[in-house]
């Protein structure tokens, strides 16, 4: 793969996971003021699942490093578990709204 493409790729997974997380952050706040239906327990949720994604993510950037791999693939595999919990979150989050 060109490298221009591997590091195009990587800023657009990068700019879906901002638009999600940005998303759930709307969600989440409008919850919290009663304007946006959420779980009894979203508030505890939001803190407490940040910790594993970023420890997961850590681990696999240092995986990917040691595996000596391309640096756009250490910032990918970086990326993914936060990805999977931003798309999760927001899908999840935004199901809610159209019962």
């Amino acid at each position: 793969m060109m490298p221009f493409l591997a590091w195009w790729g990587l800023g657009m997974r990068t700019a879906q996971m901002l638009a999600e997380a940005n998303t759930v952050i709307a969600m989440r706040s409008l919850g919290a003021f009663g304007l946006w239906p959420v779980a009894a327990g979203e508030a505890r949720r939001m803190w407490m699942e940040k910790p594993g994604a970023f420890v997961e993510s850590a681990g696999r950037a240092t995986t990917a490093m040691v595996q000596l791999k391309r640096p756009d693939q250490i910032v990918d595999a970086a990326l993914k578990p936060i990805g999977r919990k931003t798309r999760s979150n927001s899908r999840r989050l935004s199901k809610r709204r159209r019962r």
